[in-house]
């Protein structure tokens, strides 16, 4: 078990107010990455990966909120010349071929999705058969979010960091 008294991180902050003190996340057995699911304590919100079922993305997963059951899919592609996972999430995609633009008007964020390891080094997000990252880094998430359809009366309230931390695996 791995336990912090004095995070440097803002995530680490946040669970430690959440925790009241020191806190202790549980060292989890190898995991691979689409199996992970991560959570973010200030939105109550958890990112779960899976097995991707699209021939050109390197991972997808979805982003789930407790607060009105708001579900985003997303998806990881690596990018041609300087290779990059780059990451978009969606929120209501029409089903089947879409055109470019259905595609822009659905998509909330968009990106490159970094992994960070238990000892802190930051690097890319790998893709699936590797073995979870102790923690994902999504850029600017929460001001996309804040801009997209999916804040305000109908959707979410409180927007996530950009940081999730591995919370555990599936089965």
């Amino acid at each position: 078990m791995r336990c912090m008294s004095n995070p440097a991180s803002s995530l680490g902050v946040a669970l430690l107010a959440l925790a009241g003190g020191a806190f202790c996340v549980p060292a989890l057995a190898a995991c691979k990455q689409e199996l992970a699911v991560y959570a973010e304590p200030d939105a109550k919100s958890s990112l779960e990966f899976r097995p991707s079922g699209a021939p050109a993305a390197s991972n997808e997963f979805k982003l789930v909120f407790a607060e009105n059951d708001i579900v985003l899919d997303g998806i990881v592609m690596w990018t041609d010349g300087v290779a990059r996972p780059f990451g978009m999430l969606m929120h209501k995609c029409p089903e089947g071929d879409v055109t470019g633009e259905e595609l822009a008007a659905c998509t909330v964020w968009q990106g490159v999705v970094y992994a960070v390891d238990a000892a802190g080094k930051v690097g890319l997000l790998a893709a699936e058969g590797s073995d979870a990252a102790a923690q994902l880094v999504f850029p600017d998430l929460g001001p996309a979010l804040r801009q997209s359809s999916v804040y305000g009366m109908s959707g979410i309230t409180k927007l996530p960091w950009d940081a999730f931390a591995l919370a555990g695996c599936q089965e």
